[in-house]
């Protein structure tokens, strides 16, 4: 039986002794322009972190803190204003590197074509055989259980399917580091916890190191090893919480004591930041 190993090489498990940097943000900050007459945002940083190769990272913090600018600048999606960001040890320059896969929350797509030629859309724009092409697709498409939609249109399939057909479309371009920004965020909760036991057999089958952007904390603790909690704006890690669970985790963990304790400890760490963040939007509003 084949599995997700043949889109990735597997690599080191994030529980092994000192792994290397998969990639690395050093001294990184994002500041926005002015606009119609306003102040500059400044969204994000200073921050430096190094993201484990083979890990499952999570980031968390309140709204409006920089979370998604962190993943567009880690993804090479935007540059920062200041630092330097580096992948395998070069440089992210301005545009997504090979290896790296990006999952948006809206529902990225297309709804004229079918579910196969939605996840083969990306081999086809690069000019990847089309041998090849039939294998990855029919691989990504079995493994995320969607054969039987094949050939069934986005606007047939429900919002977890949908999202199944964008992880596979990036599934099949065999990235090493997937970026994850709210990808559940519009399911109910049984779908995101189904997902999530999904997303974690993935990561753990094809080695590649994830990083999800999310606001739910239950998600974060069953999902990650560590777990980077934002201040409010400007976005700084506060701390980083490793959770210490095993592995072959899934969403039977819930039911433990301990995913309580590892759930609070990040409330506490966030609720203070969280009013701050309120009192920053109220003041925006003032302004306008």
């Amino acid at each position: 039986m084949r599995t997700a190993a043949a889109f990735a090489t597997p690599v080191t498990p994030a529980s092994a002794a000192a792994p290397a940097p998969h990639a690395r943000l050093e001294g990184v900050t994002r500041v926005y322009p002015a606009r119609s007459g306003g102040d500059e945002v400044h969204a994000l940083g200073p921050i430096s972190f190094d993201l484990r190769q083979g890990e499952f990272f999570s980031v968390v913090g309140p709204s409006g803190c920089g979370k998604s600018t962190l993943l567009d600048v880690l993804s090479g999606l935007a540059k920062p204003t200041e630092g330097t960001v580096t992948f395998e040890g070069a440089p992210v320059d301005g545009k997504v590197p090979d290896g790296v896969g990006v999952v948006f929350q809206e529902d990225a797509s297309f709804p004229w074509l079918s579910v196969e030629d939605n996840v083969a859309f990306g081999l086809r724009r690069a000019g990847t055989d089309a041998a090849e092409t039939r294998r990855r697709v029919e691989f990504a498409i079995g493994f995320m259980g969607l054969r039987d939609f094949r050939r069934a249109y986005p606007s047939q399939l429900s919002g977890g399917m949908r999202q199944r057909v964008c992880i596979a479309r990036t599934l099949v371009m065999q990235p090493r580091l997937i970026l994850l920004d709210e990808p559940f965020g519009a399911l109910d909760q049984q779908t995101r916890l189904l997902m999530g036991d999904e997303l974690l057999r993935l990561w753990r089958e094809t080695g590649a190191t994830v990083m999800l952007i999310t606001h739910a904390l239950d998600e974060a603790n069953l999902l990650s090893d560590r777990i980077g909690v934002m201040s409010a704006r400007p976005g700084r890690f506060i701390e980083v919480v490793e959770t210490g669970w095993d592995r072959e985790r899934d969403s039977s963990l819930a039911e433990r004591s301990e995913f309580g304790a590892v759930t609070s400890r990040l409330w506490s760490l966030l609720r203070g930041e969280s009013l701050r963040a309120m009192g920053q939007g109220q003041a925006a509003e003032k302004r306008a």
